[in-house]
């Protein structure tokens, strides 16, 4: 692979960020001639782009054959579909599929089984659509139901029920065929703010968040959760900066990478949102991901920019292209693995 092509890999885009259009929502002439030019390791749909299943099935094969084409790889075809709040198929008019709900209700049972059958359920209507990669489960802990933004989203406040449906889930998924990911490592649950708006702060220590919020990414990481998403926390008191956790190797590196074992991907959470967007520009924000030992940077504000910034970090020297390959071959090795590549 040239350099180009591995660090194209490393970014998953929505597929107006390299064709342009308003919209997409069919994969022609104008995804080819994206994909030749940035092999990108992944798209993420949203409903905007999803209107019916036959619509859906059309378009992600097709972005898979000018995948394949264009680096020899498949994509990772993703979304966020968690149930409940966070939907882009269930209950999207031109879907007859029924949403499985708010994972909190499913975590209030305090049955693990009931977990894994929604993310079987989820698993089966999104294989049969054409997608390889859902971005849930949701790993953070709950904080003050009445204000914390994931309350709906979450299992619930106890660090055990947490990791038991996390790991259900995990589990669920990865029978059914469907890579998964758990977010939003280090835990974004129980802090002010939303992180789509503004920084968000957590004043915990280190060893405060080792015994709370990475106990349900460790039983994650126990059932081989394939990806871990980190969020854009900021964590002053364990670390001394507010640098946010997404572009910060204390916590990709040290704490996910090195601490915890995690072999797998390591993505970004979206890195068009508020609270990272005060620490890099558009064309650093893949550079400072990267350097923080990230594997895959999601949907940058604006893609050309972050990628032309790798590359000519690669060139320039200051990343080294030895670290590009690291990541590239972690990329490699899954879709090997699970989408045989």
């Amino acid at each position: 692979m040239t350099l180009e092509q591995k660090v194209a890999q490393m970014f998953m885009v929505t597929p107006e960020a390299i064709t342009g259009v308003d919209a997409a929502t069919q994969a022609g002439a104008a995804t080819e001639s994206a994909l030749a030019e940035y092999p990108v390791g992944g798209i993420v749909y949203f409903q905007k782009n999803l209107i019916d299943p036959d619509q859906t099935k059309t378009m992600i094969a097709n972005t898979q054959a000018y995948s394949q084409e264009a680096s020899g790889l498949p994509a990772f075809i993703a979304v966020d579909e968690e149930g409940g709040t966070v939907k882009r198929i269930a209950d999207n008019p031109g879907f007859d599929i029924e949403d499985v709900g708010n994972m909190a209700d499913t975590g209030a049972t305090g049955d693990p089984s009931q977990a894994k059958t929604a993310a079987e359920t989820v698993a089966a209507y999104l294989t049969d659509l054409g997608f390889n990669l859902n971005l849930a489960p949701d790993a953070d802990i709950c904080g003050d139901s009445s204000t914390d933004v994931m309350a709906l989203r979450s299992f619930g406040g106890d660090p055990q029920t947490v990791a038991e449906m996390v790991e259900a889930q995990v589990e669920g998924f990865e029978s059914s065929g469907m890579l998964c990911s758990a977010k939003h490592f280090p835990g974004i649950g129980g802090v002010m703010g939303d992180s789509h708006k503004g920084a968000i702060v957590s004043d915990k220590t280190l060893d405060e968040l080792r015994a709370w919020e990475l106990v349900p990414f460790e039983a994650a990481i126990a059932a081989d959760v394939p990806f871990v998403m980190v969020g854009h926390l900021s964590l002053p008191t364990a670390l001394g900066t507010d640098i946010p956790a997404s572009i910060n190797a204390a916590v990709v590196t040290d704490l996910l990478r090195d601490e915890l074992g995690f072999g797998g991907i390591i993505i970004t959470d979206a890195m068009e949102m508020g609270a990272v967007g005060d620490f890099c520009t558009a064309d650093q924000a893949g550079i400072a991901a990267i350097e923080a030992g990230v594997d895959m940077v999601l949907m940058p504000s604006d893609f050309p920019a972050a990628y032309q910034g790798v590359i000519d970090a690669v060139n320039d020297g200051r990343i080294p292209e030895s670290r590009i390959d690291e990541s590239t071959a972690r990329i490699v090795k899954a879709k090997l693995e699970y989408l045989g590549a």
